[in-house]
């Protein structure tokens, strides 16, 4: 209910939304400069990801590296990116979920 039984200040609206659109792309743009890593085997592999899930670097120790069992090694490596992209999605709830609470507060919109 909008006090006063009156309208609603669109441009009160519209300035809320603008507010959100740029603390969401802040969000987002530190998403994608922020790395986050995950490993497996004890360290022996170790991913990197961006705040956003991408892939940005891998380590493999040699000790991993077995030519007689490569099924090893790419199990490790997908466990590896995986912890790195569970860590990715950690922060971006911490850095969006706010937001997107926010934009269900505001009249109007669906959410």
């Amino acid at each position: 209910m909008i006090p006063g039984g009156g309208q609603p200040n669109m441009q009160q609206l519209l300035q809320q939304a603008q507010k959100m659109q740029q603390d969401l792309a802040a969000a987002q743009q530190e998403l994608a400069d922020a790395t986050v890593e995950g490993s497996a085997g004890g360290g022996l592999v170790k991913a990197t990801v961006s705040g956003a899930g991408e892939l940005k670097g891998l380590v493999i120790d040699p000790k991993a590296v077995d030519p007689e069992d490569t099924e090893t090694l790419a199990d490790l490596v997908l466990a590896a990116v995986r912890d790195a992209n569970g860590a990715a999605q950690q922060l971006q709830q911490q850095k969006l979920g706010p937001l997107a609470q926010g934009l269900g507060g505001m009249p109007g919109l669906p959410f």
